[in-house]
Formats: C-alpha cells, structure tokens, sequence
C-alpha cells in the first residue's frame, strides 16, 4: 500500500496526465475529424501517447486515458454527457488491454526482444484499437448521433488512424523514454505503484 506521499505524488501525475490526455485528444479531433462523428479523428495520436503513458503509469495512465478523452474528445465537441460516458471507454479499452497484456506476458516496456515486438502489435495496435474503434463508433451508432451507412467509414478511420499513430509514435516512446521514465520516482512498476 503507498505512504500519504507516494499517493500524493501518484494524485499529481494523475491529474497532469488527465490535462496533457484532454489537450492531446482536443488537438487531434479537430487538426482531423471524421466527419460526421463529432469527436472521432483519423489521425488520434493521443492515443498513441495515452498507450505510452499507461505503461509508464499503470492504472493512473488507464484511467487518466478515459478522463482526458471524454474532456478532450466528448466534452470540449459538445458530446452529450449521458453518451460521452460509454463512448469514452474506447479510450480506456484501448490503455488498458495493452497494459494488461504487457503485465500478463512479462513484456519488457522498452521493447528489446522480437516476442516484445510481436506482443506489441498484437495488443497495442491491433487488437486494442479494433476493440475501442469497434465500441465507440456502435456508440456513436446506438446513441443516434451517426447513421449506420455512416458507421463503416468511422470505425475504419478511427482504427487506421490509430493502428498508424500507434505503431510509429509507441515504439519510439518506450524504447528511448523509458529509461528516463523509470528512472523518477513516478514510474510504476506494476499497476498502482
């Protein structure tokens, strides 16, 4: 269990992470949008950062993951609240499995073996992003605010602009950050501390 300190410091990064996760996810919904899904963009690299951020973080970076899209991505584009709450968990679906995974299969977050690689792709760019464009574009289906016709077009922008992101910008945060990441008293070693 962490001291009064530990906590404190983990409430900090928390709360930084939400505010850097909202101004990430802001940017990238409107620099490109899929129009007609308010909120949704072709080219998300927070989400990229978001993944980055989880592994760092553990659960602080899941959850701050959720909080910064829905301020970000739902609340900032006008979502409805009552949506924006199950829509946002495609960003939390999108940090946690590959966090998960990571944990599970002892991958080593810097990246150093072709087994790390391949659990990488699998979890963090493929899988993760199929199950969080999938959610959130149903989503944005059920809850009325796009049609069906328009569902197809959504939920492979959101997939591909986020497999892309993903698998350029990760890779290179968790090979050439973590080190210095690992190295301050905020990193997580496990999921809450």
């Amino acid at each position: 269990m962490p001291n009064i300190e530990s906590l404190s410091r983990y409430v900090n990064i928390f709360l930084f992470l939400i505010l850097t996760n909202s101004l990430l996810s802001r940017f990238a919904v409107v620099n490109s949008p899929i129009s007609p899904a308010p909120g949704v963009s072709s080219m998300y690299f927070a989400v990229a950062f978001m993944i980055a951020f989880a592994m760092w973080y553990g659960i602080w970076g899941a959850f701050s993951a959720y909080l910064g899209c829905m301020i970000g991505a739902g609340i900032l584009a006008d979502m409805p609240f009552s949506l924006n709450l199950a829509w946002s968990l495609a960003d939390l679906w999108q940090v946690i499995i590959p966090l998960a995974a990571f944990a599970f299969f002892k991958v080593n977050i810097r990246m150093r073996t072709k087994r790390d690689i391949a659990i990488f792709v699998v979890f963090a760019c493929i899988l993760n992003n199929l199950v969080g464009a999938l959610w959130g574009s149903m989503m944005l289906v059920t809850n009325g605010v796009i049609q069906w016709t328009e569902f197809l077009v959504t939920f492979q922008g959101w997939f591909l602009g986020n497999f892309v992101t993903t698998l350029l910008i990760v890779p290179f945060l968790l090979r050439y950050i973590t080190p210095y990441i690992q190295q301050t008293k905020s990193y997580v070693q496990g999921y809450w501390v």
